[in-house]
């Protein structure tokens, strides 16, 4: 072989690995591109609950503006069923890309894993946080002829005659407070579970029960107008659109001096979504938590957002799985 025909194969050989080079340097590149491309397509936020909820409503608000903010639509898709176990259960096996969301209940996620023999996901394992939307504050209502002013009238006349109270179902989070405000007081509650609170609302202003425990969205209409008496709510502090009526805590009592169970909403995704992804999501959902637009909206449902970190969210979850587990035992709650 000539020294010239040796340069030149050696020359083509030296362009073929610089060629093969920069391939595997644009291969390497495309993740990062792709991360940085997000979104590109439309996002799937997945609803466990039949639309027309505090929950589904809370959730197709959010879907609107956080598609305005990232570009491309959030498609509410609603897959109701055993409690929002069907729905959360899909998002399981969703690709962990951002592309599929789910609207996260703390009924659904820290009590049905105590309540259920089985469900078909683990709350913590399964998800990754992007961020907690806010809390609905949960309000106890009477009947305008049931003999009570406050709380404490609500416990003592129990103690006389144990009282029915009315929830949107087993299991929710008004369910697990009524069972701890008769734990820790001693009072005699007897659960009436509806399918929904609206038909538990409608007893009540009918007096079918003397009392229903829900959200303050559901209640505070029929306080407002006189057909309903308000005793107590049970977050840490008044409710903004309620702000005439006490908390538990404010009844004095001992006993519930600590007492603050707020029913929560917020959005997961599958695990291993990228973290690139979840921050993006997580930014533009706390933009969306601070327009002044959405508070105010929310608040008619009687949210109050609560705008956070992922790490922030998961302990929030990781606090109510170990504080609501004892409760559901004590008090015998189970579901097939």
């Amino acid at each position: 072989m000539t020294t010239f025909r040796r340069a030149r194969l050696k020359a083509l050989a030296g362009a073929c690995n610089t060629i093969a080079l920069v391939g595997l340097t644009a291969l390497a590149a495309l993740p990062a591109q792709a991360q940085e491309a997000f979104p590109s397509k439309p996002i799937r936020l997945v609803v466990p609950f039949t639309p027309g909820g505090v929950t589904d409503s809370s959730g197709r608000l959010i879907a609107d503006f956080l598609g305005r903010r990232l570009g491309q639509q959030v498609i509410v898709d609603n897959k109701p069923g055993a409690s929002g176990n069907i729905g959360t259960a899909q998002v399981v096996n969703a690709v962990p890309d951002g592309y599929t969301l789910l609207l996260a209940f703390d009924g659904t996620m820290v009590i049905n894993p105590h309540v259920f023999a089985k469900v078909p996901f683990d709350t913590l394992k399964d998800f990754a946080p992007v961020g907690r939307i806010g809390s609905a504050t949960l309000i106890l209502v009477a009947h305008n002829e049931v003999p009570v002013k406050t709380l404490t009238d609500v416990i003592a006349l129990s103690k006389t005659k144990p009282l029915p109270y009315g929830t949107s179902g087993i299991g929710g989070t008004p369910h697990i407070a009524g069972e701890m405000l008769a734990q820790r007081t001693g009072a005699k509650l007897e659960h009436v579970p509806y399918k929904g609170g609206g038909q538990a609302m409608t007893d009540v202003m009918g007096g079918a029960i003397p009392l229903v425990y829900t959200a303050v969205a559901g209640a505070q209409g029929h306080v407002k107008s006189g057909k309903l008496k308000a005793i107590a709510v049970s977050g840490a502090q008044r409710s903004a659109s309620l702000p005439d009526v006490p908390t538990f805590i404010e009844s004095g009592l001992p006993e519930l001096k600590d007492f603050a169970v707020d029913s929560w909403v917020g959005l997961l995704a599958p695990a291993k979504t990228p973290p690139a992804v979840l921050a993006k999501l997580n930014a533009e959902l706390n933009a969306v938590l601070n327009d002044p637009a959405v508070r105010e909206r929310l608040g008619v449902l009687g949210i109050e957002p609560t705008p956070g970190t992922p790490e922030q969210f998961r302990q929030q979850m990781q606090r109510d799985l170990a504080a609501y587990g004892p409760i559901v035992k004590s008090a015998g709650i189970k579901l097939e």
